[in-house]
């Protein structure tokens, strides 16, 4: 798809990954860039940022795992901009530990990592059909495609995000409709232990992540930053390609989809390497 001119909604656009696709997509010309986030103050901050070089930009309070706050993004840009071309769903959280994690965690996660990308494509899909055109992307991750030591409610959740992305795409596809996965390993973001005045003073060039929550960018290095972090921006320009594209996995780590490969394959190999691959992170986080 062309972005130039297109309306383009991003939830998680306050910080990170979602702040770094908004000025992305300004960046290549899109025609509006709306920016929600559950900080309702940083998606403006971000949203002023773009008007103050010259792009269109609205900034908006959501909580994704609210569906009337996604229903109320949507019908605010198409108030403002008489429509929405490409819908990021980005927002996204993480929550350590296996099945003993409380049910009220499990269904946290599980509305904002799941159920927010349904919310979203219940909100926007029935305008792009009649239209006969649109572009839905889903951030998941690669634990979504592989798993994620560490966390059972985060690699369930982004596996069934990379389902519904699917399943969109199939059901969707011959209407007009594009669909992305983004499936990232390791991002240097509030996620994974950097400090977010780092993304919010000067972008996110110069990031200083030793100034982050050293636990949690220690057990990010070590598990999903195995084959090297990223900087958010790395992964945005990642996006962009991909839309232009209209390629389904967004892979900022190319490595990826070796992984993938071998885990379809040799599934009972890949279970044992990764089992080893536990012991030794686990070990380490034993001191």
């Amino acid at each position: 798809m062309e972005i130039n001119g297109r309306i383009v909604v991003i939830t998680g656009g306050g910080g990170g990954i979602g702040r770094a696709m908004a000025s992305a997509f300004a960046d290549a010309g899109a025609g509006a860039v709306v920016v929600a986030d559950i900080d309702g103050d940083a998606a403006e901050r971000v949203a002023a940022n773009l008007r103050a070089t010259g792009h269109e930009a609205l900034g908006l309070r959501c909580d994704v795992s609210d569906e009337a706050d996604t229903i109320a993004v949507v019908d605010a840009a198409v108030g403002a901009y008489g429509r929405i071309d490409i819908f990021c769903a980005n927002a996204g959280i993480v929550v350590p530990g296996g099945v003993e994690v409380l049910d009220a965690e499990w269904e946290r996660i599980w509305e904002i990592n799941v159920r927010s990308h349904v919310h979203a494509a219940r909100a926007v899909l029935p305008a792009m059909l009649e239209r006969g055109e649109g572009y839905l992307i889903n951030t998941a991750s690669a634990a979504g495609l592989l798993t994620q030591i560490g966390s059972a409610p985060y690699a369930v959740t982004k596996h069934a995000a990379v389902a519904l992305a699917e399943w969109l795409s199939i059901t969707h596809g011959d209407a007009g409709i594009r669909v992305s996965c983004l499936c990232p390993q390791g991002v240097w973001t509030a996620m994974t232990g950097a400090p977010a005045e780092d993304f919010e003073a000067g972008g996110d060039d110069g990031l200083n992540v030793e100034n982050g929550d050293g636990q949690q960018r220690d057990f990010a290095v070590s598990t999903a930053g195995r084959d090297g972090m990223l900087m958010p921006a790395e992964v945005a320009a990642a996006v962009i390609e991909a839309v232009a594209d209209e390629r389904f996995l967004i892979l900022p780590h190319p490595v990826v989809a070796e992984y993938e490969v071998r885990r379809a394959s040799e599934r009972d190999n890949w279970l044992r390497r990764m089992r080893r691959v536990h012991a030794m992170i686990m070990a380490s986080a034993k001191g």
